[in-house]
């Protein structure tokens, strides 16, 4: 068996490769890629490593306790990239952590160097599914804060999280993947029912690439529930506010875009945050993932909340009530007064100002959640049986700064008029501002959502798979996937779980793929890595 120590070259100062960007598409091994330091690299190891100490002593006991759900949820979550950069928070809640499962009796800690170490195949295998819970954990986090969860999937972190310090065979390992995709289909299911039941369902709406004079907040990441806080504070203060990568699905959610000073959007993916933010005469505040390392032209207005921490940045944690509960990792009710107070010393822009999408673009449509689609099925499936509708394209994911990505947009371009691209999470903005005209009442492009909006569209998978009497896999229907960081990973393992088959993803492999493993995958599933637009279209249309 081929063995793997990322730190046999003790050149090495670190070893992370969780995400699409990774450095020579094998490991980062002296900085990250995303801007991470060595020592928040170790940190987050050392974390892992209790977290997985804190899930064995939890299953050895017999016992899952919130407490403790809840605290490896928020540390899963704190090592999705982009998250958090502060080793030194980090560390302080490893050290909440170890105090638990030392109370608990206490159970072995692997050492964080052997986290990514040992047989090639198994380190695969075990890496997949921690990047998994990581992504899982972020949507339960988000279900969390409008006051949903789910006793499996509780119980899978708990579980999952054991079994990486365990010993297991790769057919074991590879049922624990197919079982983990499962749960997570669950945890996007409620998080979507916590979405809509808070905020109602998404309905299509055009929005805005303008920001109007005045003063006003950026909001970027996918927290919806500090999006309505921020929105019921700055009600009558003559601050607006505008969405930035990910939040623009929340102009869909009637809940949400009833409140007037939410404008409209600016900028687009997340890895063109360093221009679009240089200068902003106005507050942006990051709810979750990417947060990129500010720069000097705009880091003096960058505020985080929840799991998001960057060395010097503002930070805004959420208020204790009597009791003391709701304090700790931004998960209450918060007070955003100074970032409103910050936005009228500023002032905003002086005049409307025009902004565009990647393809000079003055709106962007969102809105088309599952319910808008659904309640539209009969119209969508007389197109199909008209031929107006030939073939669905899902084309979506994670964004990146990699030049390849472009293939997104040709793809799109080049899509047949006679298709239809189903679109969700920030791999959109690649082409979501392009007019490439309407199919009867529908435009061409339908901008599902957030990325766990997935679950959405697996509904109207099996939607349309069961009105026409087939099987998902026999639908006119192909996903094109672009993935950059670990929730693109639980909604990989949760597709294969279902059984769907020829899936396209890149821009590349996952590094923590071995050879083997995406063997297996590839002959199981018929994973396609892409190519090029044109071979791609070709082989899926004949």
């Amino acid at each position: 068996m081929k063995e793997h120590n990322q730190f046999e070259d003790r050149t090495n100062q670190m070893f992370c490769f969780q995400c699409q960007q990774t450095a020579r598409g094998t490991g980062c091994t002296a900085a990250g890629v995303c801007g991470k330091q060595p020592d928040t690299a170790y940190e987050q190891d050392v974390l892992t490593c209790e977290m997985i100490a804190l899930a064995k002593a939890q299953n050895d006991k017999g016992v899952g306790s919130t407490q403790a759900i809840d605290l490896i949820v928020d540390g899963l979550f704190t090592c999705v990239t982009n998250v958090n950069f502060d080793s030194a928070d980090i560390a302080s809640l490893t050290y909440v952590i170890k105090t638990m499962r030392e109370n608990l009796g206490g159970a072995d800690v692997m050492d964080p160097k052997a986290l990514f170490g040992g047989d090639e195949d198994i380190r695969s295998l075990r890496s997949t599914l921690l990047f998994g819970l990581r992504g899982m954990a972020a949507y339960a986090h988000h279900a969390r804060v409008l006051g949903k969860r789910d006793v499996e999937v509780d119980t899978w972190f708990i579980k999952g999280m054991s079994a990486l310090g365990c010993e297991h065979s790769v057919d074991e390992w590879l049922g624990l993947l197919m079982e983990f995709g499962g749960v997570n289909l669950k945890c996007m299911a409620l998080l979507d029912e916590a979405n809509t039941g808070a905020y109602g369902n998404p309905v299509p709406v055009q929005v805005p690439l303008m920001v109007e004079k005045g003063p006003f907040i950026v909001v970027t990441g996918h927290d919806l529930h500090d999006l309505q806080m921020l929105l019921e504070q700055t009600s009558g203060k003559g601050v607006n506010v505008y969405t930035h990568s990910e939040m623009l699905p929340a102009h869909g959610y009637p809940e949400l875009k009833k409140y007037p000073q939410l404008k409209g959007h600016l900028g687009t993916a997340w890895q063109n945050q360093q221009n679009e933010f240089r200068d902003l005469p106005a507050p942006i505040l990051f709810t979750t993932n990417c947060l990129m390392p500010p720069k000097n032209s705009y880091a003096d207005r960058v505020y985080t909340t929840s799991v998001v921490q960057y060395p010097g940045m503002i930070y805004i944690d959420s208020i204790a009530d009597s009791n003391g509960n709701g304090n700790g990792n931004g998960n209450g009710n918060k007070d955003f007064t100074a970032m409103i107070d910050h936005a009228i010393r500023l002032g905003g822009f002086a005049e409307d100002t025009q902004f565009t999408g990647a393809n000079g673009g003055l709106t962007v449509t969102t809105g088309f959640g599952r319910q808008t689609v659904l309640d539209n099925a009969p119209a969508i499936i007389d197109a199909v049986k008209a031929d107006a509708i030939k073939h669905f394209f899902l084309v979506g994911g994670c964004d990146g700064a990699q030049p390849g990505r472009s293939y997104y947009t040709d793809f799109v371009k080049q899509a047949p008029k006679d298709t239809v691209i189903l679109t969700l999470a920030c791999g959109k903005f690649r082409f979501n501002d392009l007019d490439i005209g309407m199919i009867g009442p529908f435009p061409r492009i339908l901008d599902m959502g957030q990325c766990n909006d997935a679950y959405g569209a697996i509904q109207v998978a099996v939607a349309l798979a069961g009105a026409f009497e087939c099987g998902v896999n026999d639908l006119p229907l192909t996903l094109v996937l672009s993935w950059y960081e670990q929730k693109a990973v639980c909604i990989l393992l949760t597709l294969l779980s279902l059984g769907i088959k020829n899936i396209y993803i890149g821009p590349s492999v996952p590094a923590f793929f071995s050879d083997t493993v995406l063997n297996v995958i590839v002959d199981k599933f018929s994973l396609h890595p892409i190519s090029t637009p044109e071979k791609d279209l070709a082989a899926i249309l004949g």
